[in-house]
């Protein structure tokens, strides 16, 4: 019923859309009409910027593990935090590293994590499946309550790789967006779980399937970095889990650089690297405007099973540049093209894909709403 209701959907999303390019007389934008695409109005100068950030962002509450905050622990703020909080709440963690696991429930919105720096303030713990547990239950922090913020903070899962699936940050939260942070594991990093979802300026590192999930997320700005896995694995950086091809979801990586550890860097020849593969059947994946490092293997991308959604899947690059980037060598599959349409790209702007306009600014955080 929920597959036929996207569809039906869809058709009229189509309708409308081919109405509105006839009816179309003026190029004036209505809601971002004075804002530039970096998220601020062009007349705002770089230190005003920073005042009006620095403005929005006194903590409502600090933790601190040294005793000097209200909180020792950031789980502890967490739970006094207010329930359905149409304000942010800004829960401020000073540097230090909380060994935790933390959960952002439902019911606690609008919470933000403000760090002091994502390599002075870190929370880490070492879930993971061998020992136990689940791929969805070992993320060392969860976060489900919408809008939720975090900036200047490191999300670690420490069980290595023998441990295989061990998440560091699992977001289920609609309108999330993350700045400044760090995701660090080996196999299944970062879970993109669902709803709408912005990363910008941030580290990702991991092995096998490190960014995955059924969100609709765009990352900008981001070093995504391939680590040194056990012997005989094989590194793909994304597993997006599209599972009906009316989901408006996909893994959006624009203006950003994909590479390698330096312990990955030393022992290349000996481990191949894949932008992704398709861990559902409309696995939907698109790499664009990034510098992508010769880390990466010629054909790009990996089969997940045989012949396994490949002609269903949706994996595009375009625009990219780097030893990494060459299409020449791409996989053959029906799924995947090179797109060089820019209004086919545009398609995959935070503008379009995340509905941006509507609520980037008011992250604070910088971003790109366009090519």
């Amino acid at each position: 019923m929920c597959s036929n209701a996207l569809a039906l959907i869809n058709k009229l999303i189509e309708d409308t859309d081919a109405i509105a390019n006839r009816l179309k007389t003026t190029s004036r934008k209505l809601m971002e009409e004075d804002d530039s695409d970096e998220g601020w109005p062009e007349w705002l100068s770089v230190t005003d910027r920073r005042l009006f950030q620095s403005s929005l962002l006194t903590p409502d509450v600090v933790v601190a593990a040294d005793g000097s905050g209200k909180y020792r622990t950031v789980s502890a703020a967490v739970a006094a935090a207010p329930k359905h909080s149409a304000k942010r709440y800004i829960i401020k963690i000073k540097a230090g590293v909380y060994r935790e696991n933390v959960e952002v429930p439902s019911e606690k919105t609008n919470i933000m994590f403000l760090g002091d720096g994502r390599k002075k303030t870190i929370i880490t713990a070492s879930r993971n499946v061998v020992d136990g547990g689940t791929t969805y239950h070992s993320a060392t922090v969860a976060v489900v309550g919408q809008g939720f913020l975090a900036r200047d903070i490191t999300f670690q899962n420490t069980a290595g790789a023998s441990k295989y699936q061990a998440v560091a940050l699992r977001v289920e939260s609609d309108f999330a967006a993350f700045y400044k942070c760090g995701m660090l594991a080996y196999q299944n990093t970062l879970y993109v779980h669902s709803n709408r979802q912005f990363f910008t300026n941030c580290y990702i590192a991991g092995t096998v399937d490190f960014i995955f999930g059924n969100s609709a997320a765009v990352f900008q700005d981001c070093d995504i970095h391939a680590r040194r896995p056990n012997p005989g694995q094989t590194i793909t950086i994304t597993a997006q889990g599209r599972s009906d091809p009316n989901q408006n979801t996909g893994i959006v990586i624009q203006k950003s650089r994909i590479g390698a550890t330096a312990d990955l860097q030393h022992a290349r020849s000996n481990f191949s690297a894949y932008l992704g593969r398709p861990w559902k059947e409309y696995s939907r994946t698109v790499i664009m405007q990034s510098s992508i490092s010769d880390v990466i293997s010629p054909a790009g991308w990996r089969e997940w099973k045989g012949r396994f959604a490949l002609n269903t899947l949706h994996f595009a690059e375009y625009e990219n540049s780097g030893v990494g980037a060459g299409t020449a060598g791409r996989v053959p599959w029906k799924g995947y093209k090179v797109i060089t349409d820019a209004t086919e790209a545009q398609a995959f702007t935070a503008r379009n894909f995340i509905t941006g306009s509507s609520w980037l600014k008011s992250t604070t955080f910088p971003f790109s709403l366009g090519l």
